[in-house]
């Protein structure tokens, strides 16, 4: 359906808000015709080779990254900050049955509010600062009391354990091996920002309105439980199982494209070239042999072939999804949990961003072009009849 030809947008309408630039940032660049990946103005690959994720949440927040001294408090701050209270792990692991994300959703509102979170606006920064730090250093004790709840004891790791290792160790319900914790600390590196996703998006809306930080963070998770934005790893596992072994990669791969159906992991809305979040997840894998990283490799080599030959002109790379799923499963993470685990990591993107939208606020408040029927012009009142 078109606009009316008397709307004044009827010609800078752009669906799905492609291109459509709403702000300026200091956080985070996305480079997709480079396949390039920046937190202020440093290249995040290079970062999740050397950096913990505990730095670059310093890095986004902070805008630096910490010297050795600041890291080692910063560590401590997000680990104080990461244990619930007995009324935050009560009220966490009240709501039971459906998918464990509207479980953390909830659980996630209930801590903030039990932490006294207020609207933003009229406050010293340095509190909402402090705030927005909190909860999204507690957002692991969330994802893995709920876990906890469904059955899994959870493990106790020790006071020095990095934010990775704790949040492993607690999936896992035991220490977890450092060739892994090295592992995911990459992925939440790697996936910490991405510039004006959706749930991105969502949260600095809902921060425009001066609401508190949890406010946000809620609307962010409900903006990623749709399948559209966060929830491809665990489909890209179900598709190696059904491929099995690499020999049957081809075949299976090319009948899935004949059929209409999408190959899981391929493709993205900004890159045009490989996604650098992949190479860097797929490069550690190659290292590390861990999971079924030989049989990953050769079905991303047969649907890398299958794609360039059926959908020709078509950019349809490799995404993050597709070695995320790879790591993640290699790590003990369960498949229901991966997107709860992608929301830990970006945690820090969405805090920094929300803590940008409020040094710099306006209200959002974005129009749409009516396409609905035109009021017709009022017919004058008719005379009564003579009797």
């Amino acid at each position: 359906m078109n606009p009316t030809p008397s709307s004044p947008l009827a010609a800078e309408i752009h669906e799905g808000l492609d291109d459509v630039v709403v702000g300026v940032t200091r956080l985070c660049h996305i480079d997709g015709e480079a396949g390039q990946l920046v937190y202020r103005g440093l290249d995040a690959a290079r970062l999740a080779e050397s950096q913990p994720y505990e730095a670059v949440v310093h890095l986004l927040h902070e805008g630096r990254l910490p010297t050795a001294h600041e890291l080692a408090a910063y560590r401590a701050r997000m680990r104080d900050a990461g244990r619930l209270t007995p009324a935050e792990g009560d009220a966490v692991r009240r709501p039971a049955g459906g998918e464990p994300l509207a479980a953390i959703r909830t659980g996630l509102s209930a801590v903030a509010a039990l932490r006294g979170l207020r609207p933003w606006l009229d406050r010293d920064p340095t509190e909402v600062r402090a705030e927005a730090l909190s909860l999204g250093a507690a957002m692991p004790a969330v994802v893995t009391t709920v876990h906890a709840a469904a059955g899994m004891p959870p493990a106790g790791p020790g006071e020095d354990d990095s934010f990775a290792a704790r949040y492993l160790s607690a999936m896992r319900g035991a220490p977890a091996p450092a060739a892994l914790v090295r592992a995911l600390d990459r992925y939440l590196v790697l996936t910490a920002d991405h510039g004006m996703n959706a749930s991105t998006f969502v949260a600095r809306a809902v921060a425009s309105t001066g609401a508190d930080v949890g406010s946000s963070l809620v609307a962010a998770l409900g903006a990623l439980s749709g399948p559209l934005h966060g929830g491809a790893p665990g489909p890209v596992l179900d598709m190696l199982d059904a491929i099995g072994e690499a020999g049957r990669a081809r075949d299976w791969l090319a009948r899935r494209v004949r059929e209409g159906g999408r190959i899981m992991g391929f493709g993205h809305r900004v890159y045009r070239t490989d996604d650098p979040r992949a190479m860097s997840l797929r490069a550690a894998a190659i290292q590390a042999g861990y999971g079924r990283t030989e049989l990953a490799l050769a079905v991303e080599e047969a649907a890398l072939e299958v794609l360039a030959e059926m959908k020709p002109g078509r950019s349809l790379r490799t995404n993050v999804e597709f070695w995320t799923a790879v790591t993640l499963e290699a790590c003990g993470i369960p498949r229901a949990l991966f997107t709860a685990t992608f929301a830990v990591s970006r945690t820090a993107g969405w805090t920094a961003h929300v803590l940008e939208q409020v040094a710099h606020n306006r209200l959002m408040r974005p129009m749409v072009a009516y396409v609905g029927p035109t009021p017709q012009p009022p017919q004058p009142p008719r005379a009564p009849r003579a009797a």
